[in-house]
Formats: structure tokens, C-alpha cells, sequence
């Protein structure tokens, strides 16, 4: 029904950047808000990021306002997520999902997650 794979991650030094792509299959793309999800050790997943369905709203947690970017491209059914000026706390596993949003709480849409792509930030 639903397919999502996470791409991008790798290990940078504190201050540095990656990109990661988030590609989707089984649904209508367009049709769903995105988001991201990153899951440190020990830790709950906690939501990132997320992007309405046509690009023109964000919404970012504060530890990572100003740094992180998410965007999409619709007609490749793919959603981005640009990090600059890593530090160690942004190291996690980063998931991709629809994001809904309620209240001030960001709930992942789709029943099933992808495998996530590992971001490991030295300092």
C-alpha cells in the first residue's frame, strides 16, 4: 500500500551538512503533508519536521529552527531534508511519514515506517 524510503545519512563532523531524501511510492504523494521523525538511542521518536502539500507551509521543532529545511518535489514523490550546522544531539535515526498535525503535536499518517537512515554527528 505504502512505501517509504529513507536516504542521505552518514556521519559528519559538528557544523557540517547532509541532505536527506525521503521517496514514497503506493500513494498519492501530493495528496499528504510530510514530515520527518528522528529517533535517538534510548529515546522516543520525536517529530522534526513537517511540509503541507504544496510546499508553501513548514513547521520545524525549535532545536533544529533555523538550521534544518524540509522541502518536496511533488512530481518525483520525494521530501527533502536539508541540515546544516550539525551538532551531536542532531544524531539519530531520521524517519519520513504524512504528517498530521494535532493540536501542537505532529502524528504520523501512515500505518507503517520506512527503515530510516542513520545521521551520526562527531564533534
Amino acid at each position: 500500500q505504502v512505501q517509504l524510503v529513507e536516504s542521505g545519512g552518514g556521519l559528519v563532523q559538528a557544523g557540517g551538512s547532509l541532505r536527506l531524501s525521503c521517496a514514497a511510492s503506493g500513494r498519492t504523494f501530493s495528496s499528504y503533508s510530510m514530515g520527518w521523525w528522528r529517533q535517538a538511542p534510548g529515546k522516543e521518536r520525536e517529530f522534526v519536521a513537517a511540509i503541507n502539500l504544496s510546499g508553501g507551509g513548514t513547521a520545524y521543532q525549535v532545536s533544529v529552527k533555523g538550521r534544518f529545511t524540509i522541502s518536496r518535489d511533488n512530481a518525483k514523490n520525494t521530501v527533502y531534508l536539508q541540515m546544516n550546522s550539525l551538532k551531536p544531539e542532531d544524531t539519530a535515526v531520521y524517519y519520513c511519514n504524512a504528517a498530521r498535525r494535532s493540536g501542537d503535536r505532529w502524528i504520523a499518517d501512515f500505518g507503517s515506517w520506512g527503515q530510516g537512515t542513520q545521521v551520526t554527528v562527531s564533534s
